[in-house]
Formats: C-alpha cells, structure tokens, sequence
C-alpha cells in the first residue's frame, strides 16, 4: 500500500528552519512534499496573486522529500502544487509551518500559515497549522516532536469534519503542561505604526505593534492556554456566517405584503 501524501508549506520561506524540522519529523509517515515562498511572506493571510505570474524552482531534497520554491504566496504555493506538482494525486493531508511566532487569538486572521491550512480547507482536505511562539531564526522545535507526530498521526487516521481545520499553537517551553482543546481569545494590536523620517526628506512607516489580550481572565482561549504552558489546539471552520445572527435576522425579517 502506498503511504498517504503531506503536501506541506509555511509563510517563512522554504529555508526557514520550522518547515525544515517539520518534514524532518513527519517524513517516515508519508510521503512529504514541499511548496513554499521563496522568502519570508508573514501576513499574507488568504492572499494570492491575481496580476503577477508566478515561477517555481525545484530546491534540495529535505529528508528525502520533493521540495519546490514559489515566487508567489503562501496560498499560490498551495494552488500551484496541486495543479502543477500533484496533480495525479490529492494530498491526504495539508500542513502548515512550523511557524516561528504564535498564531493564536486574532493572529488568526492574518497568518500566511493560516492560509495555507484554510485553502486546504476549502480544497476540502484535512489541514492543519503547526505555530510555535518563538520568532527566532534559531527556534527549537524539538520538543514539539511527539505532539506533531501524534496529530498528524491521528488526521491521517480518522480526517477532519468538512470545513474545519486545527489552528495548533505550542508555547515557548521546553516541556508542556498538556494539550488544552480552545476557542480563540478576543484580542486587538495597538500601536502598530512607527514613524520614522528617511534622510532624504520624506516620512515612512514600520507596521509593528503590541497585541493586547482583552479577555485575559477567560481559560478557555487559546491565548491563556499558551501564557499557562499549554499547547493549544483551536478548531477553526471555514464558514464564518453567525448562525445565531441570522436566525435572529431572519424571525425579525417582515413577511412581503400581498
């Protein structure tokens, strides 16, 4: 039998040391591809490129795995590979990272990690995003070994519903108190644009910032779990409708008159 396939990107570039530790530990359960940015592309959320062509570049093996560069997005890469790398074969699963920085909270919404696992999402193949918070080019992910092994393991297995991917974040420790299953916490960044004045006359800006946690008492966020020692490990859907909202909306709504 043939072993599942991983289609597996990030959006810290193929070099980064997080997706290069990730096959590394996920290579002996399946057969790894890779399709990543050529470089860095934090933030890109969803994005992709609708106006620019795009190029691939096939790249040195990592453990034994098939890994190409995308001059494009996190999102292209996942685009392009299944047309273009895999067409012949969907992808059993769709990884994203390892993320060096957490994903948690509203992070959520602008991660290119994220993006990849929500565009395998909505290819409707089990997905699933691996954080660490650690923004270091020389993070350790070691100790995130038998807990990545484990899930991947467990969504090869048995899937994922349709329309949910796991949005998993493992706090800066070298042990972990254990797995906490969260929601995502209600957060917001402040002061996130730095003004700096460029010697030849005119303004420009950092977009920087500090995230504030505005439900820090509330234990079962994914923020909390992560400031506690905990892995935590948020369900995330892909339709974002407000169901209470709209039955709500819809006993208001007036019946057309005859």
């Amino acid at each position: 039998m043939k072993k599942p396939l991983i289609l597996v990107s990030n959006d810290d570039g193929y070099h980064a040391k997080g997706i290069r530790s990730l096959v590394e530990m996920i290579a002996d359960m399946a057969d790894v591809l890779v399709c990543a940015p050529e470089s860095a592309r934090s933030g890109y959320a969803c994005a992709f490129s609708a106006a620019e062509p795009l190029r691939l570049k096939q790249r040195k093996p990592i453990a034994g795995a098939q890994v190409w560069s995308c001059n494009g997005t996190p999102v292209d890469c996942v685009k392009i590979a299944l047309d273009q790398l895999c067409p012949d074969r969907r992808p059993d699963m769709i990884i994203g990272g390892i993320n060096h920085g957490d994903n948690a909270s509203v992070n959520t919404h602008y991660s290119g990690t994220m993006g990849v696992t929500m565009e395998g999402c909505m290819k409707y193949i089990p997905s699933v995003a691996f954080s660490l918070c650690d923004f270091r080019d020389n993070a350790d992910f070691s100790p995130l070994r038998p807990y990545i092994r484990d899930m991947v393991g467990k969504v090869l297995a048995h899937g994922l519903p349709k329309g949910v991917c796991l949005n998993v974040n493992f706090p800066l420790n070298e042990t972990f108190k254990g797995v906490r299953y969260c929601r995502m916490a209600y957060g917001s960044w402040t002061s996130e644009c730095v003004k700096c004045r460029h010697p030849r006359g005119y303004d420009y800006f950092w977009m920087v910032g500090r995230y504030v946690n505005d439900e820090p008492e509330a234990e079962d966020t994914d923020h909390w779990a992560l400031t506690h020692g905990y892995i935590a490990v948020t369900p995330t859907r892909m339709d974002v409708t407000d169901y209470a909202l709209l039955e709500q909306l819809r006993s208001q709504q007036d019946t057309p008159a005859r």
